[in-house]
């Protein structure tokens, strides 16, 4: 049975369920509704004149506004026992206004996110020092435009050239929490829940928020370059970069219509034997390239693959990711697939492995070599 690998290996971290971002509203209970605001000023008007107009008007059931001359009028009479009640009214929608105010109000300290864990992340209104805990984050925070606000990332940052320049916060399996407090981030993004427990408490008390993404595919990771600019006030920019990004894997689906879909094995490392399970972006990737992955259905997003299944797959096409971090790590094909039709018939391709394990922005030039390499005749 295939094992699943225990970290993602663009960042080395087992990523979390997906979610969309969403606004939060106020309850019933929170906020009094208007009918029970205007039958509490109908009791506080009592025998007075004054009429309950609108809900507006119900918060002021001891006034009234004579629109025509300018003047307001009050009956004395019943002044002093209907005052307690007005204030109770008062209260009542002050407090409804303070909440409305802090949800609503884009000029409040706070707002309030849902990332890619369901988690609801509390964030400053305006963010400007950030630490990225894996490389894909960070290439989308410079891609956005957003670079001069990273103030750490990790050892495996290493793109644009400009991240290597970035403070340091060790590697994303073994961050290290006293820099990342000193360099006093108010939001830190990651892409695995498996570091949540460890970091969310004692970044809490500092009061550093964690936000994690977690692409499952293509769109998942379009998604993630929105969060990211709506993290950091670069909204039209993400917009405009995911605008663009789209356009060309719409390109490369038009260009596969007529083309046959070809069998192919997605090999992450040879030994031991890896590949993209059915939770991987990669998968979702290789189907938009033109190719049936054969370990589309395994479970996981990185599993261990058994030299048995990898024979039985029998694949037309082997794909390697290699020559970018990787070096010349996984250049060659793994042994029990020396036989299959793909070996035997040179259908093997080298893409950089780079734009294939980074949910970023360069996953689309991945789609793109894949494709052109699998379907050559169709970008001719």
């Amino acid at each position: 049975m295939p094992q699943s690998i225990g970290e993602n290996r663009e960042a080395g971290e087992i990523p979390a369920r997906s979610r969309h971002c969403e606004e939060f509203a106020l309850s019933q209970e929170t906020c009094p509704d208007t009918r029970r605001l205007s039958t509490l000023a109908q009791r506080c008007s009592g025998s007075l004149w004054v009429p309950i107009l609108n809900p507006a008007e119900a918060c002021f059931p001891l006034l009234e506004h004579r629109r025509s001359v300018g003047f307001v009028f009050l009956n004395s009479s019943r002044f002093i026992k209907s005052l307690s009640l007005l204030l109770i009214t008062l209260f009542s929608v002050a407090a409804c206004s303070r909440s409305s105010a802090v949800l609503n109000n884009p000029s409040t300290n706070t707002r309030r996110i849902t990332d890619d864990a369901g988690r609801e992340v509390f964030l400053p209104a305006k963010v400007d020092r950030v630490i990225s805990l894996a490389p894909n984050l960070t290439e989308i925070v410079f891609a956005v435009g957003a670079g001069s606000s990273l103030a750490g990332d990790t050892t495996y940052c290493d793109y644009p050239v400009q991240a290597k320049n970035i403070e340091k916060v060790g590697d994303t399996q073994h961050p290290n929490l006293e820099r990342i407090i000193a360099l006093k981030p108010q939001v830190v993004l990651v892409s695995t829940a498996s570091q949540l427990e460890v970091f969310t408490e004692q970044l809490r008390s500092h009061n550093i928020a964690v936000f994690v993404t977690d692409p499952h595919d293509l769109e998942g990771v379009f998604r993630s370059i929105e969060q990211v600019g709506q993290i950091l006030g670069y909204v039209e920019q993400a917009t405009a970069l995911v605008s663009s990004l789209r356009a060309r894997a719409m390109a490369v689906d038009n260009a596969l219509k007529q083309s046959p879909r070809i069998r192919t094995f997605y090999q992450l490392s040879a030994e031991p034997l890896y590949t993209a399970g059915h939770d991987s972006f990669v998968t979702d990737l290789l189907k938009r390239a033109g190719a049936d992955s054969v370990t589309a259905n395994v479970p996981g997003a990185w599993p261990k693959y058994s030299a048995e299944a990898a024979l039985a797959a029998r694949p037309d096409a082997i794909i390697l990711p290699t020559g970018g971090s990787m070096g010349e790590g996984n250049g060659t094909v793994a042994k029990a697939l020396a036989s299959s039709p793909a070996a035997k018939t040179g259908r093997v391709y080298k893409i950089n492995d780079d734009h294939l394990v980074r949910p970023g922005p360069r996953a689309v030039e991945g789609l793109e070599e894949m494709a052109r390499a699998l379907h050559p005749e169709a970008f001719k």
